[in-house]
């Protein structure tokens, strides 16, 4: 599995549809088309596989250690899923913040409990609707 790092990677696949959502994130997912493969200049996606990004904006999880904890169950749990995926570019985006009252540490293991379990819930909801063709990547300038 590759991991999205630029911000056009990024632009590409939110700019395509959202397979799923649960109460705390949503998945999103593009085709990857011949363009976006090439080896030529500068292509979005250099190899043809699953590609995956996370995104975890200060606006739901204010502090870095609650980011890091996020992402890493994120990419943890979307390691079991890389079978399973059909061959696209995907971002699992955090849409809404866990409550600070039920989670009062930065990065308990119930918090972490919690988002794995929604992850995994997302990404079967995602492989259930991936088996449907995704729309293809826009080309980016």
């Amino acid at each position: 599995m590759q991991r999205l790092k630029s911000r056009r990677q990024f632009q590409a696949v939110l700019a395509g549809s959202t397979l799923a959502r649960t109460a705390h994130f949503a998945l999103h997912a593009v085709a990857l088309n011949a363009d976006q493969v090439d080896l030529s200049a500068k292509p979005l996606f250099n190899v043809a596989a699953v590609w995956l990004g996370a995104m975890v904006p200060k606006r739901w999880a204010k502090r870095a250690v609650t980011r890091n904890a996020l992402k890493r169950q994120i990419y943890t749990v979307s390691q079991l899923y890389q079978d399973k995926l059909p061959v696209a570019a995907y971002v699992v985006r955090l849409r809404s913040g866990f409550d600070r009252v039920q989670f009062v540490s930065a990065s308990s293991d119930a918090l972490k409990l919690a988002v794995r379990a929604e992850v995994q819930q997302l990404l079967e909801r995602g492989t259930r609707a991936a088996s449907a063709p995704c729309a293809p990547a826009p080309v980016l300038a």
